[in-house]
This record gives structure tokens, C-alpha cells and sequence, in this order.
């Protein structure tokens, strides 16, 4: 599509994606879940905490109400937060502001469906070419124009939600959280002092600039710090909008997505949870996870780079936990989507179940090395379309053989083709990704 890519309509704030853009989409979709019916249509946004959300948040919103819709405004709360109370709450879809991981100079719309989902593409087709002068439609009048209101109890009912989802008090663990100075900052503290942990906060003091920076998912290394400095016996860090998350054990170890669902898969499969035995996972998972799950009798099925891809292979068979190592953890039976903070409670409950510290959790795991390289181009389609790139990955998978292996693709919100070669050696891991990198240069 032409605007919105696998995680929504994104881009730098005021340049790729403006205001202009937020009110026009406000009007299409307030215009076309209301065309028709009989009563206004409901919708609930929310956002994170760059400085840009605010803009992008009344923007949509003043569409939204000039096309029939009332909308429901969250104010800064996470993306499972949207999901979650869109399905609950009865509302026709639900909207959330955010660019993830992304610096805070961007910022993203992401349209989610009445059931919790990310919108079907053809909606988004629909709205794309409303966006591009396409489509005609009309304004509400009178009292079918939508009203705004504001809903902070619906990220309250949300919440009580997750403190619904365990069965054990974390009364007496010590537990670090970095927020990203991010979505959670208004979230994660009040829920795990509710389930009786004694919290430790890092970076949860958002000022619409330091959302992402050096810190959260994606900068775990301030959080592992952190842990082993305070003694802490689990550190729990989020991305901006807190659909992700990263453990790191009392020792100072990441525990990355492929880790934590590697430790809830071998739980739920005690407990008689894990339906077909089997964990969605993408083509980016370390083999090293999926050979200690098959040691468990646990099957990996992966699919494409892409939470949206992985939800839908968990949709078609049933299948009760899915994810990716960059932290997205799906639970079929708690949530549409990925959530850090369900996450966390999740790793959390299995901790206090089996009484042990969270690194015997993984004991049971020989990751493979690897070696990412992110490079960025002007023409990824192009670059991977060249065959001394093409030559140079045919050749490191006939070297790697079964001792590993190669991922080269094009990333789905940014001009940059991600390369991981995973091997049994890490020198053997770097020369060969060097190798390849070298044949995308760009004259």
C-alpha cells in the first residue's frame, strides 16, 4: 500500500505524515463506519507520549466528529490498551498514535478493528484512496455530528484487567521496570505494586522528546545495569507504545522475545495449555530456541518478519502463544495482541509458580550467534534484486549448510535492508554477513 505499511501509517511528524493527513483520515473513517447506520459510530484513541501525539490526536479527532463518529480519547496509554478496550468497550474501531520504537520525531496512525485486530487491508485501501482524492464523501450535520469525549476510565478498566490475569501475588520480589519513557510510564508502576511488587522505575518521566532514547526495549543495556546495581530479582523493559518487552534475570542477562516465549511455551505445556504443542514464531527466531523447544516436544511454526503475521497463523489454527525475539509476545488467550506489561506479568507468574530466579527459566537454551546488520539504502526492492547479492547469500547458505543460516529482507517501516546470518561460530556469523553487506553498497 501507498501510505500504510505493516505497522500503520508512519513517518516523520509535520514532513511524511502531517496533521493534514490525521484530519483526513479522521473524516473518511468517521464518514464510513457511520454512512448508513442508524446511530453514530463509537471510537477510542490513544497515544503515546511524543510531543507530536497531541497534534495528531485532535486532528484525528475533529475528523472523526465531522464524519459522524464520537470518539473516546484515552490520552497517552499503550497499544494493547487500545485493543483491549476497543473489543471490550463495544466500539466500532479503535485508533492509536504511536511510532513504537521509532525516534520521537516520528510518529505513526495505527487503525485497529472492533475486534481488537489491526484493520483489515481493505480498509485501508479505502482510506488510501480517499487520501489521494479518489473518493468522494460528506460531512455529518446537525445531530449526527460526532461528539469528543474524554475516557481515562477505559485505561482504568484496562488496568484492573491485567491484574485479573495471575493468580499470584508478587509480594516480596523486587522488580525493575523501564518504561522507555513511554506509554507505560502511565501504566506499568500502578499494576505491579498492585499485584504486590516492590517496583524500581527507570526512565518514566516522558517529556514528548526522550520517548526511546537510550533506554526500553530497544536500549536494554541502562536496564541490565540497573538490575545488578540494585540486586533486583527481574527487570522488565517496554517499548514506546509497550506492545514489547525484554526480561533481563537477576544476573544481568537479556531475555529477549524468543527467551520469554521459549519459558511461557515449556510452562503452558505443563499445564496443558499450549495447543498442538506448537509456538508461532517468525523466520527471525535464533535456532537455538527452536531446537531446545523441540527437546521439550515443542514445534516452532514461523512465518514472515511481522506481528501482523504472526497473529494471523495464531487466528487460523487456534494456536495459543506466538511472537517475535524483538519482544512482541501474543497470548491468544488474554489479548488480540502483542502487550509488554501482560508479557511481564506472564514471566512474573512463572517465577513465583516454580519458586526459582528467572535465569533457571532458560537453562535449557544454547543460543545460535548472530550477527545483524541494518543497512540503509535508498532502493531496498532494487538492492535485494541484484545478483552479486543474490550470489553472495546463495553462496553463505551453502557454507552454513544445517549449521545455520541467512535472513535478508526489507524492513516494513524504514528504507533499510535488515540482514541476520546465524551460524555455529561467530566469526564464521561476521565474515559471512560482512560479506554480504558489502555486495548492497550503493555507487
Amino acid at each position: 500500500m501507498k501510505y500504510f505499511g505493516t505497522d500503520g501509517f508512519r513517518g516523520k511528524a509535520n514532513e511524511a505524515l502531517t496533521a493534514d493527513h490525521a484530519f483526513q483520515i479522521g473524516k473518511f473513517l468517521g464518514w464510513y463506519f457511520t454512512d448508513g447506520a442508524h446511530k453514530n459510530a463509537r471510537c477510542v484513541i490513544g497515544k503515546d507520549t511524543r510531543r507530536s501525539s497531541y497534534m495528531f490526536e485532535y486532528a484525528l479527532a475533529a475528523g472523526l466528529s465531522w464524519g459522524g463518529t464520537d470518539v473516546y480519547l484515552l490520552h497517552v496509554t499503550t497499544t494493547p490498551s487500545v485493543s483491549y478496550v476497543t473489543k471490550s468497550g463495544d466500539f466500532d474501531f479503535g485508533i492509536m498514535i504511536t511510532a513504537s520504537h521509532n525516534p520521537y520525531y516520528d510518529n505513526g496512525i495505527k487503525i485497529i478493528d472492533k475486534d481488537g485486530f489491526k484493520m483489515e487491508d481493505s480498509v485501508l485501501e479505502k482510506v488510501e484512496e480517499y487520501l489521494d482524492g479518489k473518493v468522494e464523501i460528506t460531512a455529518a450535520r446537525n445531530d449526527r455530528i460526532g461528539r469528543i469525549t474524554d475516557f481515562i476510565q477505559g485505561r482504568n478498566q484496562y488496568i484492573s484487567y491485567l491484574t485479573s490475569t495471575t493468580i499470584h501475588s508478587f509480594r516480596g520480589y523486587r522488580v525493575g521496570l523501564d518504561c522507555a519513557n513511554g506509554a507505560a510510564s502511565s501504566i506499568a508502576k500502578t499494576v505491579f505494586e498492585m499485584l504486590g511488587a516492590r517496583t524500581y522505575m527507570i526512565h518514566n518521566e516522558p517529556n514528548g522528546l526522550n520517548i526511546n532514547v537510550e533506554c526500553g526495549s530497544t536500549h536494554i543495556e541502562s536496564l541490565q545495569r540497573f538490575v545488578v546495581e540494585q540486586g533486583l530479582d527481574v527487570g522488565f523493559a517496554f517499548d514506546g507504545d509497550a506492545d514489547r518487552c525484554f526480561a533481563v534475570d537477576e544476573k544481568g542477562n537479556v531475555l529477549d522475545g524468543d527467551l520469554i516465549m521459549y519459558i511461557c511455551a515449556v510452562q503452558m505445556k505443563e499445564e496443558g495449555a499450549l495447543i498442538d504443542n506448537t509456538v508461532v514464531s517468525t523466520v527471525a527466531s535464533n535456532m537455538g530456541v527452536e531446537k531446545a523447544l523441540e527437546k521439550e516436544g515443542i514445534r516452532m511454526e514461523r512465518t514472515p518478519v511481522g506481528d501482523k503475521y504472526v497473529s494471523a497463523r495464531m487466528q487460523e489454527g487456534g494456536y495459543s502463544i506466538g511472537g517475535e525475539e524483538s519482544g512482541h509476545i501474543i497470548f491468544n488467550k488474554y489479548s488480540t495482541t502483542g502487550d509488554g506489561i501482560l508479557t511481564a506479568i506472564r514471566v512474573m507468574e512463572i517465577i513465583v509458580e516454580k519458586k526459582t530466579m528467572p535465569s533457571f527459566l532458560t537453562a535449557g537454551v544454547k543460543l545460535f550467534p548472530k550477527v545483524q546488520i541494518n543497512k540503509r539504502v535508498k532502493d531496498a526492492a532494487a538492492v535485494l534484486e541484484r545478483e552479486e547479492v543474490k550470489q553472495a547469500v546463495q553462496d553463505a547458505e551453502t557454507e552454513l549448510a544445517d549449521t545455520g543460516r541467512v535472513l535478508i529482507r526489507k524492513s516494513g517501516t524504514e528504507p533499510v535492508i535488515r540482514l541476520i546470518v546465524e551460524a555455529d561460530e561467530k566469526e564464521k556469523c561476521r565474515r559471512l554477513a560482512e560479506k554480504i553487506a558489502t555486495q548492497m553498497e550503493e555507487g
